[in-house]
């Protein structure tokens, strides 16, 4: 609640205010040129840094454990803006398969067309797996804490030990978990994205997307290039990681990247993020303790086909909720009704009280279907991999009283 506050000198605000301007004033001509050539922290412009954005920056680096985070427009800005930070043209991404689809279609649209190639691994504990689609081209290794939509969990301390055997580094998407339930930098991770939208803001309003810097990633031993870290910025000057060291990463992302491509996030919707993120630890408790509660209820329902909640003891990652999450692994699960598609259209057109529509991490609950919404552009064999059944519904719970939930659900399957 309190990290990134600055006091307001001219009126006392207790709240921070927001600052609603493009530019900044430079001090004199060799106080302009000192900003451009990185000296001290003057802003320059708000597509680089704004106060407001800078607010919500320290509060996520210090939920995170990092030594700096930048916001940006939305979670595809920050995956975006994360990897093309460390891969270009002719080079190659690791993933895991099991992502959210829009960074699926994200890495098999733009990032093909920029030159920069995404290879797939299935099986994340399959170190050969690893082996054999980890290349010399390889510049970093992507994957989520929480997938969605199947809560299939990943141990993020093991893919982290594949990362450092292969002197990459590895980027995590915490959207769905949050800093509330894991801070992927302690498991081994060097870069932690979010869609900052969801829960980090929890209230649906307004887009935005968060990196966040580990700082402990040893650029200057990697066996890999990255020249905009290590190569000097202009003749004469020191490269990035020289003049910055542990936060080398963000200042090159924000400025090789961010500055450049202009995913900007804006004064007013940095100020809702950061004003979301004060009550952070007060809605995951309430999001959790539905979560179970839900998937618990539907487990046992006749009309049920299954439900992808990993804190359930039948589930395949239970182990892994317990040890990593307490057995509470996020609130966002999917659970296949019986009949197929047509089951799956009678159940959302019953709902009431649940929103059908897409986006997570709302205080308000949510469902949609995958096959027919956000995996239709994916093909029937990569559907069937992935476990995108037509009667698959995607539920992202929300804070509402367990009680009136569990009524529009049960509701909802009476239809089947």
């Amino acid at each position: 609640m309190h990290a990134g506050e600055t006091e307001d000198r001219s009126n006392g605000a207790r709240i921070q205010p927001i600052a609603m301007t493009a530019g900044y004033r430079f001090d004199s001509y060799d106080d302009a040129a000192g900003r451009f050539s990185g000296e001290g922290d003057g802003l320059i412009y708000s597509r680089q840094r704004n106060p407001s954005g800078t607010v919500a920056e320290k509060r996520i680096a210090s939920l995170e454990g990092g030594t700096e985070a930048i916001v940006v427009s939305s979670g595809q800005a920050a995956i975006t803006a994360a990897l093309l930070a460390l891969a270009g043209s002719g080079e190659r991404i690791v993933s895991t398969a099991s992502i959210y689809s829009g960074t699926r279609v994200l890495f098999g649209r733009s990032f093909k067309r920029f030159g920069v190639s995404v290879d797939y691994v299935w099986n994340e504990a399959d170190d050969d797996e690893w082996d054999r689609q980890i290349t010399p081209d390889t510049k970093a290794i992507f994957t989520e804490t929480i997938p969605n939509p199947k809560n299939d969990i990943v141990d993020i301390a093991r893919v982290a030990r594949v990362a450092r055997r292969h002197g990459i580094p590895l980027v995590v998407d915490n959207t769905i978990a949050s800093p509330f339930l894991i801070r992927p930098l302690e498991h081994g991770a060097d870069i932690v994205v979010h869609s900052s939208t969801k829960f980090l803001s929890g209230h649906g309003a307004a887009l935005s997307g968060t990196i966040v810097d580990g700082g402990r990633f040893d650029w200057a031993s990697s066996t890999r290039s990255y020249p905009l870290l290590t190569d000097p910025v202009r003749p004469g000057r020191p490269s990035i990681l020289e003049q910055y060291g542990p936060t080398a990463y963000a200042r090159m992302t924000r400025e090789a990247v961010v500055n450049d491509i202009g995913p900007a996030l804006s004064p007013f919707n940095s100020f809702l993020l950061h004003q979301g993120i004060e009550t952070l630890s007060l809605r995951m408790e309430r999001h959790l303790s539905n979560s179970l509660t839900i998937a618990e209820w539907l487990d046992g329902h006749p009309r049920v086909d299954s439900v992808d909640y990993a804190g359930l003891p039948g589930s395949p990652y239970h182990e892994l909720a317990e040890r990593l999450y307490g057995g509470r692994s996020g609130s966002v699960f999917s659970v296949t009704v019986r009949g197929g598609s047509a089951g799956a259209r009678r159940f959302l057109d019953g709902l009431r009280v649940i929103s059908r529509m897409t986006n997570i991490g709302d205080v308000r609950s949510m469902a949609l279907h995958p096959a027919t919404t956000t995996h239709s552009s994916f093909t029937p064999e990569v559907r069937d991999r992935l476990g995108i059944a037509p009667g698959l519904i995607r539920l992202s719970i929300g804070i509402e009283d367990p009680t009136d939930l569990i009524t529009d659900l049960d509701r909802a399957l009476s239809a089947l």
